[in-house]
């Protein structure tokens, strides 16, 4: 097997998935704001004309990872298990599904929680984050009503807790250290539906 010329190794930052995650790496290094052209185009080891090939500026670089993160927790949203059955086993399935959707896709879920609303971009992927949190609230206070969670906790306040910890989990959470998805979310369900289930 040939050994990888420069000019080979630099073409693979050519292809648009490479181009993206080599960005979204940037982003959540320097923050989107103070990430530049000329800073991707370091990254990537191409000129900032190779880069334009594929976007239009970095703006669309941001839509498409932002948008990596959310399609996930769309298709989620919209699957059969979100929608029937006990609330609380439903509740139970998305804490699930959003870690794995959260360790899968670390790198763009990590930029999605930390985008302020300083663009029209930034604003469309808050108001998409809205849409879930809302779905999630009604997801809680239908498991409220069935009488599955204690009636003594506020499900407003269920529902930060619970995903303010799924959310946290980007913080700290390395593939490196030997836990999947599955092991996080094993230790968060039993550690929140213990204390939560009637």
């Amino acid at each position: 097997m040939a050994t990888p010329t420069p000019t080979r190794q630099r073409r693979r930052g050519h292809d648009p998935e490479s181009v993206l995650s080599i960005a979204v790496g940037v982003f959540n290094e320097r923050g989107y704001d103070g990430t530049s052209m000329e800073d991707l185009a370091r990254a990537l080891g191409v000129t900032k004309s190779a880069i334009y090939y594929h976007v239009p500026g970095k703006e669309q670089l941001l839509a498409r990872a932002l948008d990596r993160a959310l399609d996930g927790l769309s298709e989620m949203v919209a699957d059969q298990r979100a929608a029937s059955g006990p609330a609380i086993e439903r509740l139970e399935w998305v804490v699930r599904q959003s870690v794995r959707i959260l360790v899968d896709r670390l790198p763009y879920v990590t930029l999605l929680l930390r985008v302020r609303g300083n663009s029209h971009t930034e604003q469309a992927a808050l108001e998409r984050r809205r849409e879930f949190d809302a779905f999630i609230s009604r997801l809680v206070k239908e498991a409220a009503a069935e009488g599955s969670i204690r009636p003594d906790v506020d499900p407003a306040l269920v529902t930060r807790l619970l995903f303010g910890t799924v959310n946290s989990i980007a913080d700290w959470y390395q593939p490196s250290r030997g836990a999947s998805s599955d092991d996080v979310a094993d230790a968060l369900l039993k550690m929140a539906f213990n204390g939560l289930r009637v």
